[in-house]
């Protein structure tokens, strides 16, 4: 990597090939780490006009002194205050949460601290405490993400709808808007959702949506579809089922005289938007057109 790579980042010289070399080099994500530590230090406030009083004061009642001044002593200051600074600054970065957001149209792969992995499904958001996570092993989650556990002591998914807690097992987690469902692959899943606690062994699931709980039979498989770029239904409302190929596709939908609620069964591809576009129209007995990153679903009787 050129040595000035750094300086031109930093002042937003780098051209659109130069920055991604950049990001791809191992010292990119330490010097991320560092500048976000830096903006959020704030220097202690200074109150200009109190300070000039003070030493206008000071003048009057003493005489001028003269100060050599000794220049290794002033050196050896500056740089115990820049040692400081780092040193805080590393602390600070050390407690930050470890955070994963992923873009639509976009998965990405996960190794927690203690060899656990995670893969997290498009449009989601997962972090954790790096720090504290020898202590407590948990995390926040928002979207949806496939997790591999590691055995060891209790290890705990937060979602806005409900709380996830196993001790080593394979499992799925989907927390959207009013959409919740909780599927175990292997061991046992505890699953709290309103002040109460359901148990899911593995080959079952737990599902709400919009507050009820929805009876589900959860697909014989070892994992969940969307790890084979495939996105399954069964009896879901057509709604979930566009929201998740916008997801997939980072597209646009819109819809005339489709019923959102009616209720859909089938699987639709995540690697080829004409098949997905077939798989989810036909079964629907409704027409679609695409142009550029919009698709329109449409029903025969639709103006």
């Amino acid at each position: 990597m050129q040595e000035n790579y750094l300086a031109k980042w930093l002042n937003n010289e780098l051209s659109g090939e130069d920055l991604e070399t950049f990001k791809r080099s191992e010292e990119y994500a330490s010097y991320l780490k560092i500048v976000k530590a830096s903006d959020s230090l704030t220097p202690p406030s200074f109150d200009v006009e109190q300070a000039l009083a003070d030493l206008k004061k000071r003048q009057e009642v003493s005489e001028p002194k003269v100060i050599k001044m000794r220049t290794s002593g002033f050196l050896m200051r500056i740089a115990a205050a820049v040692t400081v600074l780092i040193a805080a600054s590393i602390f600070y970065i050390s407690t930050l949460d470890e955070s994963f957001t992923t873009e639509y149209a976009q998965r990405t792969e996960i190794v927690l601290p203690d060899a656990s992995e995670v893969t997290l499904n498009a449009g989601s958001e997962l972090s954790f405490s790096e720090r504290n996570w020898d202590q407590e092993r948990k995390l926040s989650l928002k979207g949806e993400a496939y997790f591999k556990v590691a055995k060891g002591e209790k290890f705990t998914v937060n979602t806005p709808m409900g709380i996830v807690s196993v001790l080593g097992t394979q499992f799925n987690v989907e927390s959207r808007d009013e959409f919740f469902e909780v599927s175990c692959y292997e061991g046992l899943v505890s699953v709290k959702f309103q002040n109460k606690e359901r148990k899911l062994p593995a080959g079952t699931s737990f599902l709400v949506i919009k507050g009820k709980i929805i009876d589900v039979q959860m697909p014989v498989t070892t994992e969940p579809s969307w790890i084979n770029n495939e996105s399954s239904f069964k009896s879901i409302p057509f709604v979930y089922v566009l929201q998740e190929f916008e997801r997939q596709y980072n597209v646009e939908v819109e819809t005339q005289n489709v019923d959102l609620n009616a209720l859909f069964t089938g699987t639709f591809s995540n690697t080829n938007i004409n098949l997905a576009l077939q798989s989810i129209s036909t079964p629907s007995q409704i027409n679609f057109t695409l142009e550029g990153n919009k698709v329109l679903f449409y029903a025969d009787n639709a103006p």
